[in-house]
């Protein structure tokens, strides 16, 4: 099966924190990693403060003296983490094969979203327009059939950027990009390449397999396959959701039948917008609800056939809610459940789905 992989990397994330935080920062270098007398290193510099020649991991008394007048702040992890959060949410409610890197970027098989009717492309910004609209924040995707591609390509048009690296194109780019910017080379790789004459992905493609093994050892091998567009598409996914579930908690304690079904039936469509975008179906249904003295009680059913669709959640939810309310006890939260989750199918794509 053809994988669509998808690269999001937040644009120079953690000084993007502090502008939107501190609207007088908007517009001016921000530098975050520590004072600029101390020993630290730059976290992140904002691409105001890239203008001066500042970037990552560059000692602080060195960006100081090559921008004297950005404004240097000290991270603030426990914000930057929070913020992940809410964007790796964001990812997982797209798909589950979600592969962490770091706080700002992640790779998302979308395979199974993809279709004639939705390319992988438009998924990539919707994606990106979901984490604007919760967080205030732009980020740059890559979309490519594997993973070190997909990387490649969302570094292309930063900030805001979205680029596909399909076959038609890949040998172009890939020509064209210096050799430093391959996944995977270093420093060190980068100035014994340079110092062999291999600037660009041209030069490396040039080279044969057991000559830059000769050169490179095993790292040889992934620098010839690199060279011609061939890498893995496989995710190391440590979390699969089991479930997919929403809940509402009311203002007030609440005992009115039809009321509380309204809300339940809205549950049951926002569960099966969800299982109809990561098609899945599920195969248990439960109803969680919260009464006025907090006593946490639930009831679950299993069907016959996976389900996902709206009114098949709501039909078992109607019924397990009638069998867990107790008529004289009003309730202050109400939840629906689906579980027991598989994928609802599998498809063969082509170029095509990329654009």
């Amino acid at each position: 099966m053809e994988r669509r992989i998808i690269h999001i990397d937040m644009d120079a994330f953690y000084a993007q924190v502090e502008q939107r935080d501190n609207p007088e920062y908007r517009g001016r270098p921000i530098i975050v990693g520590g004072k600029s007398e101390s020993r630290g290193v730059v976290a992140t510099a904002s691409y105001e403060a890239r203008k001066f020649g500042v970037h990552s991991a560059m000692p602080t008394k060195q960006a100081y003296k090559l921008c004297p007048d950005g404004i240097y702040v000290r991270p603030r992890f426990d914000t930057y983490k929070a913020v992940s959060k809410k964007i790796m949410d964001i990812f997982l409610s797209y798909t589950e094969i979600v592969e962490p890197l770091s706080l700002d970027e992640a790779y998302l098989d979308i395979t199974h979203l993809v279709s004639r009717e939705r390319s992988a492309q438009s998924i990539a910004l919707d994606i990106q327009r979901d984490i604007f609209d919760v967080t205030k924040l732009t980020s740059s995707s890559g979309i490519s059939y594997n993973r070190y591609l997909a990387k490649i390509a969302s570094g292309m048009n930063k900030p805001a950027g979205t680029t596909v690296i399909h076959y038609d194109n890949v040998q172009d780019i890939l020509f064209g990009l210096d050799i430093g910017d391959f996944p995977g080379v270093g420093r060190v790789t980068e100035e014994k390449m340079k110092s062999l004459d291999i600037h660009t992905g041209k030069d490396l493609y040039e080279w044969e397999e057991k000559a830059l093994v000769q050169h490179f050892g095993k790292k040889g091998t992934s620098l010839h396959q690199k060279a011609r567009g061939i890498g893995t598409s496989e995710l190391k996914v440590e979390r699969i959701r089991k479930s997919i579930g929403k809940e509402t908690t009311f203002h007030y304690d609440i005992n009115d039948d039809d009321e509380i079904l309204k809300v339940i039936e809205e549950l049951s469509a926002k569960v099966g917008d969800k299982l109809e975008l990561q098609q899945y179906a599920g195969k248990v249904v439960t109803v969680k609800m919260k009464t006025s003295d907090y006593a946490t009680h639930s009831r679950q059913m299993m069907a016959n056939n996976p389900i996902f669709t709206e009114a098949e959640i709501y039909h078992y939810a109607y019924s397990l809610y009638h069998e867990l309310k107790d008529p004289d006890v009003p309730i202050r939260l109400i939840g629906v459940t689906v579980s027991q989750l598989s994928d609802r199918t599998y498809r063969n794509l082509t170029i095509y789905d990329f654009m």
